[in-house]
């Protein structure tokens, strides 16, 4: 077990009441990791439903790894391996730290066990322990921005455990559901769309270095210049992206981009991924809840950025850039701190208001932008192996805003860039419209 005591009273532990606060943090994002793949049999963190995705056992493992190889290893006098041929089976895409097992392939890992796996994981706990006590003040220094990104990527994972055995348990015929669903309120109706006028004009967009932890590509902070423009109150809806079904979204070529319309022939998609019955009154929907009856008030989502678009398109409307995305944030910032429920991941319908407001900005889906996943003026990845983290994946993606019912609390900002290729599904993924004012 992770101790939580603050370190001890020693010269050498520097700034005592940061490291204790730090330690007390790592010992939560760990315990977080662990309580997400409590519900799940050994048999079901053992197996990859697709390329994409990685079995959960993957996710608890590599996440250790993250720590043992770029923090403990370089930085804890005397640190040996748990196991060195873990480097090859649980490196994700560090080219510089050498050969790896490859992707598609991490189901077959049947070995080592669940049980091992865990037990990896309190052997770097306990490693990290450690050094946050130990570590003098020079060694410090560098280690504690290394942690804390380390941590930031193991919430990373964390929501990525979800959606991936999200995915794998739809596959499953029985349908499986993660947690039991809770007694269903009787769906009401979604809170009417309006829009919020944003000026527009020259306004900074990026990370302050004055508001604590980012990730590098979400620097440096810059200056865009932007048209006017509206931005919908809240995301598109479950009802409202049915209306689009049924009035033959899916078969109007005209809506889509080119190769959207390619994906819908070749995926023979039609409608979002784990919707089913689309034709019935009232269609269904697979969650990790199991399945449900749609809600038409919920915000959709497990949208493409192909089907985003051309349901833009067919709306009169268009995706907002990342940057109109950003800027209407921090006009209306403070923004609602997001909703992260571990007993209920799955996207709730918006408040009512008294006001028109901008709703579920953070926290509920991932929102598509129109903008492409680049770096900004002036980048530079950050120095050795964790320069790898970001910016060597800046081509053939598109940004998506905002963080979803997945995303674990305390990781969300309105400047955080999330990325996935156009095709892709399976995150919790869905749309707010934007317009020319």
């Amino acid at each position: 077990m992770i101790q939580r005591e603050e370190p001890a009273d020693d010269s050498a532990c520097g700034d005592d009441e940061a490291r204790g606060a730090l330690l007390r943090h790592y010992a939560a994002v760990r315990a977080t990791s662990e309580a997400l793949a409590a519900p799940l049999s050994p048999e079901d963190r053992c197996v990859q439903s697709m390329p994409d995705a990685s079995p959960t056992k993957w996710h608890l493992a590599h996440t250790s790894w993250f720590f043992e190889t770029l923090v403990l290893q370089p930085l804890l006098r005397g640190w040996r391996a748990f196991d060195e041929r873990y480097a090859f089976l649980f490196n994700s895409y560090y080219e510089s730290l050498g050969p790896r097992h490859p992707r598609p392939q991490r189901g077959v890992l049947t070995r080592p066990s669940c049980d091992e796996v865990a037990a990896y994981r309190r052997f770097v706990d306990e490693g990290m322990v450690r050094l946050v006590r130990e570590a003098d003040a020079a060694t410090w220094t560098r280690a504690e921005p290394l942690l804390t990104l380390g941590l930031h990527h193991e919430q990373q994972h964390q929501e990525l455990l979800l959606t991936d055995i999200k995915h794998l348990l739809s596959l499953n015929p029985l349908a499986p559901a993660y947690l039991p669903a809770p007694r269903q309120a009787p769906p009401h109706e979604a809170q009417p769309l309006s829009w919020w006028d944003c000026a527009g004009g020259r306004v900074e967009i990026g990370h302050d270095p004055r508001d604590g932890f980012a990730f590098d590509n979400e620097t440096p902070r810059h200056a865009v210049l932007l048209a006017p423009y509206q931005l919908a109150s809240r995301p598109v809806t479950n009802g409202e992206y049915l209306e689009f079904i049924r009035d033959g979204g899916y078969r109007r070529p005209q809506l889509w981009l080119s190769d959207g319309w390619s994906a819908v022939q070749q995926g023979a998609w039609e409608a979002p991924l784990y919707w089913s019955d689309v034709d019935a009154d009232v269609p269904s929907v697979f969650t990790l809840l199991g399945r449900l009856p749609l809600n038409p008030a919920e915000p959709v989502c497990h949208l493409s950025f192909y089907e985003a678009s051309a349901y833009a398109a067919w709306a009169g409307a268009r995706l907002p850039t990342e940057f109109e995305w950003e800027a209407a944030a921090s006009q209306a910032a403070p923004l609602p701190a997001p909703r992260f429920e571990a007993s209920h991941p799955h996207p709730r319908p918006a408040a009512g208001t008294a006001a028109p407001q901008l709703q579920q900005m953070l926290g509920e889906v991932w929102e598509w932008t129109r903008s492409s996943y680049d770096p900004y003026p002036g980048f530079r990845p950050l120095p050795g192996a964790v320069g790898e983290y970001n910016g060597k994946f800046m081509v053939g993606q598109l940004v998506l805003r905002g963080g979803s019912c997945a995303t674990p609390a305390g990781h969300l900002r309105a400047s955080y860039r999330n990325f996935f290729p156009p095709g892709a599904r399976w995150q919790f993924s869905g749309l707010r419209l934007a317009r020319d004012l």
